[in-house]
């Protein structure tokens, strides 16, 4: 079966875009999505373990872009623990990972989050919140400190003074980042060639990222999704929403927007949470859209396939 992500890279043009591993949840679908069930992963069966879950991927997206170097979300941190009937999550490597691609903390020039949801704020501090914290340990500040922190002003006010599971802890991610969080706005760069893109749905302030060669010599363009979609099994089954949208026929438009702008070829998506491969691109539609792993996957069937990394020009 389908198993989490592994580290992969992709360039497009002289920028690079590197998923970085944290770690990995198993879900319950009756209870994450539950107008999947029943019957609706009957031809997706390659994605559940024997208790019929499905694994999602957890870290983080590495950018570097024109000398700079731009994470995208922070995964869940150190953490390991189950939600009974629901979920189990475990993870802590993002640090590890970021430092085999040669860089510390002290050399991430910003962090871009997507949303404020549990598992996309991990690293925010030296402490990983999860369901069960606070525990007694103290919060000694910012893993990157730096670095900007980024988010858009409707997901910081829509969390504030709400530190309730699962958004973001109030001890471990609002108040270390409450002196230094910026906002960021819709087609707003950040870095050259990346830029923001409002998607709300998910959460009111959800936000993606377009990578773009800033030269032009490269025409592709490639879109950090967040959690516009959980799994690739949405871009058959777009109309499955998500327990934890906050928005839920919002999210649905959102989807569907971008779905509709997929088929030119040239986009490469990078689902932080899909399964097996986070980098790909969505196949027109004959009788329904479809999956390919890797962005040029027909042309380059080593792209996607296998449990090894898999660089991408």
């Amino acid at each position: 079966m389908v198993q989490p992500a592994l580290r992969a890279q992709i360039a497009i043009g002289e920028t690079t875009v590197t998923y970085l591993p944290d770690g990995e949840g198993w879900l319950n679908p009756a209870a994450f999505f539950p107008s999947s069930v029943p019957g609706g992963w009957a031809t997706h069966t390659e994605f559940l373990d024997e208790r019929g879950w499905f694994p999602v991927s957890i870290g983080s997206f590495l950018i570097r872009a024109g000398g700079r170097s731009v994470l995208v979300d922070l995964g869940l941190g150190n953490v390991d623990f189950a939600i009974p009937d629901v979920a189990s999550f475990k993870a802590g490597a993002l640090v590890r990972n970021l430092a085999a691609e040669g860089l510390s903390p002290t050399d991430v020039d910003a962090v871009v989050y997507t949303h404020l949801h549990h598992d996309h704020v991990g690293w925010t501090s030296d402490v990983a919140p999860g369901p069960h914290f606070p525990d007694g340990r103290e919060v000694n500040g910012l893993t990157f400190r730096a670095a900007r922190h980024l988010v858009s002003e409707a997901e910081w006010r829509h969390w504030e003074g709400r530190g309730t599971f699962p958004g973001p802890d109030s001890k471990a991610v609002q108040d270390p980042l409450g002196g230094v969080i910026g906002f960021v706005t819709d087609g707003e760069e950040i870095a050259p060639g990346v830029r923001i893109l409002s998607t709300p749905g998910h959460t009111p302030g959800h936000s993606s990222l377009i990578v773009t060669d800033p030269s032009g010599a490269d025409g592709r363009r490639l879109i950090v999704l967040g959690d516009i979609m959980h799994c690739q099994v949405q871009i058959t089954q777009s109309h499955w929403t998500c327990v934890f949208d906050d928005d839920p026929e919002q999210g649905l438009r959102t989807r569907a927007r971008l779905l509709e702008e997929l088929g030119d070829g040239n986009t490469i998506l990078a689902g932080g949470h899909f399964a097996g491969h986070v980098f790909g691109r969505v196949v027109p539609p004959v009788l329904r859209r479809a999956w390919a792993a890797g962005p040029d996957a027909e042309a380059n069937p080593r792209v996607g396939h296998g449990r090894s990394a898999a660089t991408v020009r």
